[in-house]
């Protein structure tokens, strides 16, 4: 079965982590119906400052406006089956625990909820507050998955790239798709 993809894409810190992950979706297309992109203005702005460039309009995948309550994905008709949050701020999480849904991002993973489908939050920050953790609590008890950007080293990574790759990988698998990465104990 091929994947309706929403990623979501906010202002905290680790452009990296979405940026390494629509370059492998990208490579990864034969799997994927369709990809949908969400970028709020802090993201940009922290893309632009943490990569450099403003690389992400060079995408050949659709972009919609934290605004465009039309997007397909705003509603569960369009049967988009997965949606990651990439890095996920503590902000969009609170207002995603709490049902607030003020804008694309958090409408969209409301429907990926009630619908009953895959919602994944990769958080960021660091370290967490008794707040965030009763969020993480709210949203998973709601059915999402909190993947913490936090990257694992048995792979023995050697740049920041690969490092954070190991989150990216994990996210893939998450999501369901064939991904030819390291596996633990696996030569």
């Amino acid at each position: 079965m091929k994947r309706k993809i929403v990623i979501a894409i906010t202002g905290a810190s680790g452009a990296i982590y979405a940026r390494l992950l629509l370059e492998k979706l990208l490579l990864l297309n034969t799997q994927i119906e369709d990809l949908a992109v969400v970028m709020s203005d802090n993201a940009k702005q922290v893309w632009e400052y943490e990569l450099g460039n403003r690389n992400f309009e060079d995408l050949p995948v659709k972009f919609y406006a934290k605004t465009d309550f039309m997007a397909p994905f705003a509603s569960g008709s369009a049967r988009f089956d997965t949606m990651v949050i990439i890095p996920c701020s503590m902000g969009t999480l609170g207002r995603i625990a709490s049902g607030v849904s003020d804008d694309l991002v958090t409408r969209a993973a409301d429907v990926i909820l009630k619908e009953r489908r895959k919602l994944i939050l990769v958080a960021r920050d660091t370290p967490f507050n008794l707040i965030h953790i009763r969020n993480m609590a709210t949203v998973t008890e709601a059915g999402g998955i909190i993947c913490p950007a936090v990257p694992s080293f048995y792979s023995q990574p050697k740049t920041i790239e690969d490092v954070a790759m190991t989150v990216v990988n994990r996210v893939i698998d998450l999501i369901g798709l064939e991904n030819d990465s390291y596996r633990w104990s696996e030569e």
